[in-house]
């Protein structure tokens, strides 16, 4: 069977190459496209993959351990649901999931009214490009990620699944950032396959005609963020959502690209500027997502989140290089647009403006990560940046980047006019914001500023809800709720980023510790052994002003086949407020227990903010006219 899987991958690879070779010979033949042989080999090359898929799944289900993969991350404690989800926890069998979920794309794409009314032409190059990464796709899985190598005789047990991944959140946000990183090939291949076409295939321009996936990619790539800093927060025991792990600001640099893609899209279809640069900023979208894989595959740095150094990262990277010269070259073929911006203050000009920044911000997290590589062209020992660099240089920025937001609406355009009391009540609310603010006692510069934007920004939001009655109005309403959504997350980050304290306690059964007011003690402890694993729970109780607020129960756990490492299972008591967080940090031999105690001010604000962000996209889904001018499903 697994053999069979094996050649699945080899016959998907050959097919995708036989779609290239065909595309190409479109150079010889302009009027004569094959772009309807190319779609059927293309539904060839998903079928395939999926089998693929299915095999690999079936071994996961059977806990068949001859097949490495298997035993390498799956064992007879593990549950059905983290056995099945297993399929992405290791290196091939995550390679393989992004490339199913490509296909799927690519297949839905194929299928859709907008596919309809491309140009032969453009379709034609559209595959061209499309099958190319599918097939860098099977190479790598076929010769240097291979999910299907047998052993023999096969172990009576398998390694098990690492820990820190047996969580809900961990388990999906791998998915999520996949697919978000899948579906923006198909913009991508389209952006390239219409420049090749140049004005020989008028038609639709590419961001119009794939804006549904760029909006679905861009909202599960959000989603897959949101989760991995949720998981972060409750699984590592540390406290934060975010550290600036190498990993962690791998998946936000396609974001940071894809959310400038948005904003400057908004501004070639009034403008009809940025026509070269938006298909460049695609392509760079599309690159940064295999930039993120190489991080986490190469062993190029270390993180929490990677794979270890393995042999697909020399041809990743040489991938990436090789597609980034590729897609440049025939970016900059675009027709360029004479016509400008109008200038800097108004509507058009802030979005320019928040391009920039959020490229800069991308730069920026790129330049920092990759700093220990980059360190050891002037010194013999690697040299990292911790956190402290990326909240000086990338905090500020971020601030700058929600007052445009507050700010922006009420600029004038194209099509609009100043509107000046609206941008004097704006102002009032950023100021009003920081002077509250400043008098509770939250004066740290940066995060005050952030607070009086995000305020400031949600009554602009507000405002503009009620006066142009974005309930009638999906796109608005979809623009509306991400930005929203935007200025409750940033609010969360204001506050509980600066403004959490926390402290450690040895604590005693009956002892009892104080921190701002909240009184935590210690009820019990004990020891309990579980399938796999035994861990110990701490009961612990907190009051304040002499009202019980709740139990917390922390835990600290030692799996049987992870050796003497010990992971934490953190407790809350939540609230829109001030959150308790509890993480049991060990037990000394006179059964005193080591807790950590903090106070989150308003962090649950950001989990909101990120599901309105993932959420509210799904009104900005458009429907498309084809070229019998009836409107059909995009």
């Amino acid at each position: 069977m697994y053999y069979f899987g094996f050649f699945s991958l080899v016959i998907g690879a050959l097919s995708s190459f036989f779609g290239i070779s065909l595309g190409v010979l479109h150079l010889w033949n302009p009027h004569q496209s094959n772009a309807k042989i190319i779609e059927k080999i293309h539904y060839l090359t998903t079928v395939t993959f999926l089998i693929a898929g299915a095999v690999l799944l079936h071994g996961l289900f059977w806990r068949d351990y001859s097949l490495v993969y298997v035993a390498s991350y799956t064992d007879d404690y593990l549950s059905i649901f983290y056995r099945l989800t297993a399929f992405w926890a290791g290196q091939p069998g995550s390679m393989l999931f992004w490339a199913i979920c490509t296909c799927i794309f690519g297949t839905i794409f194929a299928l859709s009214p907008s596919y309809k009314n491309i140009p032969e032409g453009s379709k034609t190059w559209f595959w061209v490009f499309f099958h190319l990464i599918v097939f860098f796709f099977g190479l790598l899985l076929i010769v240097y990620s291979n999910p299907f190598i047998m052993q023999h005789p096969a172990p009576a047990d398998g390694n098990g699944l690492n820990p820190l991944l047996q969580n809900p959140g961990m388990i999906v946000h791998p998915p999520l950032l996949f697919i978000g990183y899948a579906g923006f090939i198909i913009p991508s291949s389209l952006a390239l396959g219409q420049a090749m076409c140049g004005a020989e295939n008028p038609g639709s321009p590419w961001y119009t005609l794939t804006r549904n996936f760029i909006l679905f990619s861009w909202m599960f790539l959000t989603a897959g963020i949101i989760l991995g800093a949720w998981w972060a927060y409750m699984e590592l025991g540390w406290g934060g959502y975010w550290g600036w792990d190498p990993v962690e600001n791998s998946s936000l640099i396609p974001w940071l690209f894809a959310t400038a893609l948005l904003h400057t899209i908004h501004i070639e279809q009034k403008t009809k500027t940025f026509v070269r640069f938006n298909c460049w900023l695609i392509q760079l979208t599309t690159i940064s997502t295999f930039f993120a894989t190489y991080l986490v595959r190469s062993g190029v740095i270390d993180s929490v989140h990677a794979f270890g150094q393995g042999a697909v990262g020399d041809p990743l990277l040489a991938g990436i290089l090789l597609f980034g010269v590729l897609a440049f070259c025939i970016s900059i073929t675009r027709p360029h647009s004479d016509e400008g911006l109008a200038g800097i203050v108004t509507k058009e000009g802030f979005l320019a403006l928040m391009m920039w920044i959020l490229l800069a911000l991308g730069l920026i997290i790129f330049t920092a990560t990759l700093w220990p590589v980059f360190s050891k062209l002037f010194s013999a020992q690697a040299q990292g940046l911790d956190a402290t660099f990326y909240n000086k240089v990338c905090l500020p920025l971020a601030t700058g980047l929600l007052l445009i937001m507050a700010f922006c609406p009420w600029l004038p355009s194209r099509s609009e006019k100043l509107r000046p009391k609206a941008l004097l009540l704006t102002a009032f609310f950023f100021l009003i914001t920081c002077l509250i603010m400043f008098f509770l006692g939250y004066a740290k510069p940066v995060p005050l500023l952030a607070q009086g934007a995000c305020v400031s920004m949600m009554a602009t939001l507000l405002i503009k809800s009620i006066d142009q009655k974005a309930y009638k109005k999906s796109s608005l309403l979809c623009m509306i709720g991400t930005h929203l959504g935007v200025a409750i997350l940033a609010l969360g980050i204001a506050f509980s980023g600066p403004y959490s304290v926390e402290k450690d306690f040895l604590l005693g059964e009956g002892d009892r510790g104080e921190l701002d007011g909240y009184s935590i003690s210690l009820a019990s402890v004990n020891q309990v052994d579980s399938p796999g694993y035994s861990a110990l729970l701490a009961k612990l109780s907190v009051e304040k002003n002499g009202k019980i607020l709740g139990e917390l129960v922390p835990e600290r756990r030692i799996y049987e086949k992870f050796g003497d490492m010990q992971f934490s299972e953190v407790d809350t008591i939540a609230s829109l407020g001030n959150e308790l967080y509890v993480s049991l940090l060990g037990l000394n031999s006179n059964r005193q227990v080591v807790i950590r105690f903090s106070i989150k001010p308003l962090v649950n604000w950001l989990w909101i903010g990120g599901i309105l962000m993932c959420l509210m996209p799904i009104f900005g889904l458009r429907r498309l006219k084809n070229n019998n001018s009836s409107t059909v499903k995009a």
